[in-house]
């Protein structure tokens, strides 16, 4: 059942980078359906042609340009394409990453340099680009970020996502302040575990691993893509409009059950807690 009305992005023209798979295509859609003019990019041009093919056969209007994020130069092209093409833009998704899990000790500069310079420059330069011409065009607009729930606390194995992260969610608070009396808005997506085929997997890449990863959520399930669009198009709707610098997590409760000291107590057994409370009232 859609929650919202068709109309609810009628015309927003919609930039989603790493748009062509996985949650950015899985956005995309849902924008396009809720009346949104949509341009996508990423590196690999195949993919984003079969994704506005398939698209734009729906009816959707549908625009897609080749751009690596992590080339100011190509993210100029493809501002100007896409502002040609529509006229203008209303919202920015910086959506494209890179990450994998390794013990940090293994890492080449190279490899930390792969992670930092999509997720962090490449959302840097992305917001600098599309801000600096709102600011000049005197225009509002709406900027989403996709971040992750250990952008905050940090998390083991994958330390260049971690710190890149953290540095896009800076970024988003920072600017929520700084460009909110140009009409700028800045707000942020924190998805927990979102199965896509190129990131599930480098972060789930065996049984046992994807098994450990769904004990650790408290609704013993994964995220479906469509939770997270629909929670992207009402960020990024006017009906969102006071929302400024925040960060929505969409977990199912997996950071919070690790933010707990005592959330492994959910493994003791009912007869094991029986035996448990006769101690605690025996004072041992």
């Amino acid at each position: 059942m859609e929650p919202f009305s068709n109309d609810l992005l009628k015309d927003k023209v919609v930039l989603v980078t790493g748009g062509a798979t996985g949650l950015g295509r899985a956005m995309g859609e849902k924008f396009v359906k809720l009346g949104a003019k949509l341009a996508i990019t990423g590196r690999r041009e195949e993919v984003l042609k079969q994704t506005s093919d398939e698209l734009s056969a729906n009816g959707y209007s549908v625009f897609y340009k080749p751009c690596d994020v992590r080339d100011p130069a190509q993210i100029s092209a493809l501002v100007d394409a896409v502002e040609q093409h529509y006229g203008a833009i209303d919202i920015l998704v910086n959506n494209a990453a890179g990450n994998f899990i390794s013990p940090t000790e293994r890492l080449s500069p190279r490899a930390v340099d792969a992670v930092l310079n999509i997720v962090l420059h490449g959302t840097f330069y992305a917001t600098l680009e599309v801000g600096k011409r709102w600011i000049e065009q005197k225009r509002t607009g709406t900027m989403l970020n996709i971040v992750t729930t250990y952008a905050s606390s940090g998390s083991g194995y994958v330390v260049p996502s971690a710190a890149a992260k953290a540095g896009v969610l800076a970024l988003t608070r920072s600017l929520a302040v700084e460009w909110a009396p140009h009409g700028i808005r800045q707000v942020a997506i924190a998805p927990g575990p979102f199965p896509t085929e190129g990131a599930w997997s480098r972060l789930s890449p065996t049984p046992e691993l994807e098994e450990k990863m769904l004990d650790r959520i408290p609704m013993k399930r994964v995220g479906d893509k469509e939770e997270l669009a629909n929670l992207a198009a009402f960020l990024v709707s006017d009906y969102a409009s006071y929302i400024n610098g925040e960060v929505v997590t969409i977990d199912g409760g997996e950071w919070l059950q690790g933010a707990g000291q005592f959330n492994d107590l959910r493994q003791v057994t009912h007869e094991q807690w029986d035996v448990l409370a006769q101690m605690t009232r025996k004072g041992k």
